[in-house]
């Protein structure tokens, strides 16, 4: 039986509105927290809510965010009593996490084993089948040859999917229709798969025509207990990366709800899983679902499974890492209402998604009944071009899915930011799709959508251009009434910005 320990200090291994989320967590629990940053991110709101900040690096990732030797090595040398790794850089790396236990810290988080475990996608598989968790049709071991994988597609039957085994994020994975493609897709993969994630291993399995991306979160403490918490709809996707997630799922039904829920549990306890993680499915237009992968660790869309729970994940992820066990009110968990989340990133949605780095001029976010902001930035930010362009999450939340469509509908109308190009205009013109507002989702939508150009609607450009020109005028009276009344040395955003940063590095310092 694990014994329970009260963190003093937590440091947060990630940045943006992660490290903010965990921030929040941390400070209502009476916990410090400390954050690492890099040369871009001296002034980042994670910074400036900080107890304590840490220089890690320069601005490119793999001379900062992804040091994970020199972040344990900070967090002994800080007195932290665990790392919290967020998502994204270092969170599923099985060798991030046995530093931090060969250390004598806690990884809030997954044994070092089950990330392991559940890292490489043909592991995984065959400890899902041993388990009697539903797995797509397909191979069991790395393809060695082109000559197998054409063998082994001929076996399933096509359509099939070559996917790397070390692969995530929608990387390394070729749809293959017929014979003929195979050769080409084989190559590509296997040499996408290198360079992604150092392991050129592939392998096959049955394509599922146009599925739902729908996954359960689970927690799992240290005395052997692991619970279901439903599930999340996940299948507005771009590329195979996710854009829009909500729970519960609009074609969940409480007794596939719990044939699923049933199902993860067996996934988790398969691999000894502790703490936060989620088991993700494909779901067939049937209503079969699927074992696709299990993420240890923290889901970016966790917000709307806490909306119709009411159980704070990041609460509970410090709990059990403290050595907790899960109380009996997580036992039979089941939604209440309906919450929908979007991903909020600084990129162009009607110029390919292009990126949008920048100073945000004005930001105004939604609020009022059943609104909720997960947001990593502030007026005045400037957004990097070395990191990932999320800049938070707006997430709803209503009595039902109708209420909380309209409730989206309203905040979309509400927000404002300014200075950069975001991915809004595409969610007001998504709100009053009739397949959103239907609930008929599959992996594929939105990117047919997008390409047949179904989610550009003439109002989005002149909207566009309306706010530039309101943000135009808007700026010129700001210079006008500058000019006319001078400003208080350093200005007041200015000057907040230094006071917030040297508040928050207060007991901190610089290292590197």
């Amino acid at each position: 039986m694990a014994s329970v320990r009260k963190f003093e200090k937590v440091l947060i291994a990630n940045r943006g509105e992660i490290a903010v989320r965990v921030i929040r967590g941390l400070r209502e629990l009476g916990i410090k927290a400390a954050t690492i940053y890099s040369d871009a991110d001296r002034r980042s709101l994670a910074v400036l809510l900080s107890d304590e900040a840490y220089r890690i690096g320069p601005a490119p990732s793999r001379d900062s965010y992804l040091r994970g030797d020199a972040i344990v090595e900070l967090a002994v040398e800080i007195g932290a009593d665990a790392i919290h790794p967020g998502y994204g850089f270092l969170a599923e790396r099985a060798s991030f996490a046995r530093r931090i236990e060969e250390a004598g810290l806690q990884l809030i988080g997954p044994p070092s084993s089950a990330i392991e475990a559940m890292g490489s996608k043909l592991e995984s598989r065959r400890l899902m089948i041993a388990a009697g968790v539903p797995v797509v049709p397909g191979g069991e071991s790395a393809l060695a040859s082109l000559e197998e994988a054409t063998e082994t597609a001929s076996a399933i039957g096509y359509s099939v999917m070559l996917k790397a085994s070390a692969g995530g994020g929608g990387k390394g994975m070729r749809l293959i229709r017929e014979p003929g493609e195979m050769a080409a897709a084989f190559r590509a993969t296997r040499s996408e798969a290198a360079a992604s994630f150092g392991d050129d291993a592939v392998y096959l399995e049955k394509y599922v025509e146009q599925p739902r991306h729908v996954e359960i979160q689970i927690l799992g403490d240290h005395h052997g207990k692991v619970v279901s918490l439903g599930e999340r709809e996940c299948s507005l996707q771009r590329r195979h990366q996710k854009v829009v997630e909500e729970a519960p799922s609009p074609v969940v039904s409480p007794e596939l709800r719990a044939r699923m829920g049933e199902a993860a549990v067996r996934a988790a306890e398969a691999v000894g899983y502790t703490n936060a993680g989620t088991v993700e499915f494909l779901l067939d237009r049937s209503g079969e679902f699927y074992f696709l992968e299990m993420n240890t660790r923290l889901q970016v869309e966790h917000p709307v499974t806490e909306m119709v729970t009411g159980v704070d994940l990041v609460r509970w992820q410090i709990a059990i890492a403290q050595g907790e066990a899960l109380g009996s009110e997580l036992d039979a968990v089941e939604p209440r209402g309906h919450a929908i989340e979007l991903r909020l990133y600084a990129e162009d949605p009607f110029r390919n998604f292009a990126p949008s780095p920048g100073v945000i001029e004005r930001l105004r976010l939604p609020e009022g009944p059943g609104v909720r902001n997960d947001c990593g930035v502030y007026e005045g930010d400037e957004i990097s071009i070395h990191y990932d362009p999320m800049l938070g999450k707006l997430i709803v939340w209503g009595a039902d899915r109708g209420e909380a469509l309209r409730r989206l509908r309203r905040a979309l109308q509400e927000i404002r930011i300014e200075g950069i190009r975001t991915t809004v205009p595409l969610y007001r013109s998504l709100v009053d799709d009739a397949d959103f507002i239907a609930g008929n989702l599959d992996i594929a939508m939105l990117d047919r959508k997008l390409e047949a150009g179904e989610l550009t609607p003439a109002h989005a450009s002149e909207h566009t251009d309306l706010t530039l020109i309101a943000a135009a005028l808007e700026h010129g009276l700001r210079q006008s009434r500058a000019s006319a009344a001078p400003a208080p040395e350093g200005g007041r955003r200015g000057h907040w910005r230094e006071a917030g940063r040297r508040e928050s590095l207060r007991g901190g310092g610089a290292w590197s």
